[in-house]
């Protein structure tokens, strides 16, 4: 049955576009074959090759560029074979336009093999978006078939094809945030109590609540090297001390140590993340954020809906000084089941950077206070609200994020000792300059625009 299109390229200089068109068609609901041995430097299957264009190829689609030759007029010996057996299945079971060229290369000369003049062109060269419009009408006129009807809307195919693929890589000194968010500042030592169990360590943790500590087992981690061990139980006070007591520079972290006993160096690692973990934490339940548990029991970390709030006004780095604020909202109404909160979970990380790596969430609430309960709702309508962000919007709320946790003194910090010592974050994730970067189509994703998708008329080239 013919129901398969075969995609023809030069390996490896074509491969780049040979995998977006085939990846696109594929997403569309065609059957495509590429050969992905080929791709990766292996031996073709000739076999197979054979056997896919005599009995199965629908529409061989020969991506045409100066590549496809070794010289003027002569064909890669792979390619050739494809085509003349194209040429030979088409004249014999007499098939219309069997053979289409995607012409990505504007240099490429119309005649670059013998009957390529004849054949209809579709042009990529100036926008791969355009050409695979114009690809898709041609298969729409021949009635190609689809392996199942496509559940998407045209918004989706204008998306895919026109907004993502417009997304050219330019030329341009451009500024990256990544999602890194570092330490400036913290001691430079951290402390571990062993007790003798973990009631023992709970108690003690349960009468320091003014600084971040965290538990593991029977063992506290903080950065106080003095805390309190008096138990205060009824009218009676008594002393609950560690068994031991081990300190640990960051260095000692970050650089290793021996040892042939507890604590060992990846010990030593575990209670610092966790300790980590618990000064953001700490951080983020002082900035009046809520903690959600999402279906991997990670914890996402939100802004509820209290009546103060305000958008979030910020000013980006190395940016114009006369320019006005950036003001951002992390939260807003969703339709009529309650509203959208931006949430971010966090992992630290101690490379290549000492601090956390974020990660950006959308959870809903009933109230603008507590999650949705149906797990199913929720995913649903993350994918329809998250299908409206793009990398701008993604960014502006994780730097705003960010912002709304700065004090009068413009710093992130939170107090980790009794001694007012405090751990410090940046005010904005780690940042890189690139000498490339891309266009961003800021296209207005209007009506009009999604319903003229396939109304435009149909072009190919042919050079006869």
């Amino acid at each position: 049955m013919r129901d398969t299109l075969f995609i023809s390229h030069a390996t490896p200089q074509d491969n780049e576009f040979a995998i977006w068109i085939a990846s696109r068609l594929e997403m569309l609901g065609y059957k495509v074959w590429l050969d992905k041995d080929g791709l990766l430097g292996g031996e073709y299957i000739w076999r197979t090759i054979d056997g896919i264009i005599r009995n199965n190829a629908i529409k061989v689609l020969l991506i045409y560029s100066n590549n496809i030759c070794v010289s003027p007029g002569i064909l890669k010996d792979g390619i050739d074979k494809e085509i003349s057996l194209a040429e030979a299945i088409a004249k014999e079971e007499n098939l219309s336009d069997f053979i289409i060229p995607l012409n990505i290369d504007k240099d490429a000369p119309f005649n670059s093999f013998i009957g390529s003049n004849r054949l209809n062109h579709i042009p990529f060269s100036d926008n791969w978006a355009d050409g695979l419009k114009q690809l898709l009408k041609k298969l729409n006129k021949d009635n190609i078939p689809k392996l199942k009807e496509n559940d998407e809307s045209t918004f989706f195919e204008w998306y895919e094809n026109v907004y993502i693929s417009n997304c050219s890589i330019i030329s341009k000194n451009e500024l990256y945030y990544s999602s890194w968010w570092q330490v400036a500042d913290m001691p430079q030592k951290f402390y571990m109590y062993k007790f003798t169990n973990k009631d023992q360590a709970k108690a003690v943790r349960n009468i320091n609540v003014t600084i971040p500590i965290s538990i593991l087992s029977n063992v506290l981690s903080s950065f106080d090297n003095n805390i309190s061990f008096n138990i205060k139980k009824g009218n009676e006070e008594f002393e609950v001390l560690p068994e031991v007591t081990y300190s640990f520079s960051i260095t000692d972290i970050l650089e290793g140590f021996m040892s042939e006993s507890f604590p060992q160096h990846k010990d030593v690692v575990n209670h610092f993340k966790w300790l980590m973990g618990c000064v953001v934490f700490n951080l983020f339940r002082n900035n009046r954020l809520w903690k959600h548990e999402m279906s991997n029991k990670k914890l996402a970390y939100y802004l509820p809906n209290y009546n103060d709030l305000k958008p979030i006004s910020f000013r980006y780095p190395y940016s114009d000084p006369k320019k006005k604020d950036k003001r951002k909202s992390i939260l807003g109404k969703f339709e009529d089941i309650g509203m959208w909160h931006y949430a971010v979970s966090v992992q630290t990380c101690l490379f290549p950077i000492v601090g956390f790596s974020l990660k950006s969430h959308l959870i809903f609430t009933n109230d603008g206070f507590n999650t949705l309960q149906d797990e199913k709702k929720a995913h649903s309508y993350r994918r329809k609200k998250g299908r409206r962000f793009f990398n701008d919007e993604w960014r502006d709320m994780q730097l705003a994020f960010i912002q709304r946790m700065k004090d009068v003194d413009n710093e992130i910090k939170i107090k980790v000792t009794e001694e007012d010592i405090y751990f410090k974050m940046k005010n904005w994730t780690e940042m890189f300059w690139s000498e490339v970067g891309y266009i961003d189509p800021n296209s207005p994703m209007d009506v009009d625009k999604i319903v003229d998708f396939y109304d435009e008329p149909l072009i190919e080239e042919n050079y006869d």
